[in-house]
């Protein structure tokens, strides 16, 4: 489990959940963007769960660090988590590495050259 911090609350979530939404927080702000997003959250008795509404992205700021749990049982978050994932601006993993990695390891030459060399049939 996970605390999320943020705007000066605290909030509790599964660590799968923590994780997509770090991720897509970056993201967005990476995008020039904020959004707004639900998470699925514990209450402070650990025996309820709730929402959590944030806007994520360009100054937003968002802490993920382990959380005291004193229960044995997670609640399943999943497919919440799935959900994060699947928004349009999450990295999506490409061979080798994410597409980020994919596009900056690239050795493009941009140098395009002289552009009056025959290309219009002179």
């Amino acid at each position: 489990m996970r605390s999320i911090t943020y705007a000066g609350e605290t909030v509790v979530t599964t660590d799968d959940v923590a994780s997509a939404l770090v991720e897509l927080t970056a993201a967005i702000a990476r995008n020039g963007r904020a959004e707004a997003v639900e998470i699925p959250i514990v209450t402070d008795d650990h025996e309820h769960t709730d929402v959590a509404e944030l806007v994520i992205g360009v100054g937003n700021d968002v802490l993920s660090v382990p959380a005291a749990w004193d229960s044995n049982e997670e609640p399943d978050f999943s497919q919440q988590a799935a959900a994060l994932r699947n928004h349009i601006d999450y990295p999506q993993p490409v061979a080798g590495g994410s597409i980020t990695e994919e596009f900056t390891s690239l050795d493009w030459d941009l140098e395009l050259g002289d552009t009056d060399s025959g290309a219009r049939g002179h």
